[in-house]
């Protein structure tokens, strides 16, 4: 019962670390995919744009 919350879980760590280079970064793509879903998480960072340093 606690392996579909440990793969939920891990792919939205996936997402996030994807993330880490972009506008929202690490942890708003990690909450992003939290409360919507990996796939509109993932589709968050395909879309958005890279952070400028």
């Amino acid at each position: 019962m606690h392996i579909p919350i440990f793969i939920y879980l891990g792919t939205c760590l996936l997402v996030a670390i994807t993330g880490i280079d972009r506008k929202m970064g690490f942890y708003g793509y990690f909450f992003a995919s939290l409360l919507l879903t990996p796939v509109i998480g993932g589709l968050l960072v395909l879309v958005s744009a890279p952070r400028k340093t």
